[in-house]
């Protein structure tokens, strides 16, 4: 009796997109919101900051992403098509060609034949596009689905330091977005590490290390601007 088997590899489509926006939304925005206090303006411009880098990120990472994701749909789509009409004009030299990737695979000659001819007369087109060209369901192009998850973690992990920036007092807001920016990278990226099968300490630590280099960054810039304006 045949069992359900869940494999990583059925994440990879929105779990790149998810763990990409997020990563960007909370780093993007706490370093945006602690280069703007950095510079020392009114509390108020730190808040229109931070919105202005939620809504601004999160509809450029849905627009990058659903670009992305759609140019290597019409990829998929094309060289489908080219498979669908060369299985209508050269059908043996097709079947041939699919025989010879299960020899290939350590098949005999005539098992290799016996399964191209059963599967192709099964899905001929589903067997060429997966054998042939490597294409599965997991790993199909979805721009739509890639798009709004980007846009919608980006606007999650934004979410925070504008909430902070919202309601924090000022004089100890850099330090507080700092610090929570710098816990929440790291459970972000142990979840995604765990998620995706990698060592959790060395996902959590990557990200980490990035996001205090960003925040490092825009706060100096902040403090060295400010201080000249």
């Amino acid at each position: 009796m045949p069992h359900p088997e869940m494999h990583r590899t059925s994440h990879i489509g929105w779990l790149r997109a998810a763990v990409l926006g997020a990563n960007d939304g909370l780093i993007s925005t706490s370093s945006l919101v602690v280069g703007v206090a950095a510079a020392d303006p009114a509390p108020g411009a730190v808040l229109i900051a931070g919105m202005a880098g939620l809504v601004a990120g999160a509809l450029s990472m849905a627009a990058g992403e659903y670009v992305s994701v759609s140019s290597q749909a019409d990829t998929e789509g094309a060289d489908i098509a080219r498979e669908r009409r060369e299985l209508a004009t050269e059908p043996e030299a097709e079947h041939a060609e699919l025989a010879g990737i299960y020899r290939d695979r350590g098949l005999t000659p005539e098992l290799a034949d016996q399964v191209a001819r059963q599967l192709a007369a099964h899905d001929a087109l589903g067997s060429h596009s997966r054998d042939e060209l490597g294409m599965h369901a997991a790993t199909q192009a979805r721009p739509i689905q890639a798009a709004l998850a980007s846009a919608a973690a980006f606007a999650v992990g934004a979410a925070p330091p504008v909430l902070l920036a919202a309601f924090w007092p000022f004089g100890a807001l850099s330090s507080v977005i700092t610090g929570s920016t710098l816990v929440l990278l790291a459970i972000l990226g142990a979840t995604a590490a765990r998620t995706g099968g990698a060592p959790v300490a060395k996902g959590a630590l990557r990200v980490t290390f990035w996001g205090a280099v960003a925040m490092g960054g825009t706060a100096l810039v902040g403090r060295l601007f400010g201080a000249v304006v």
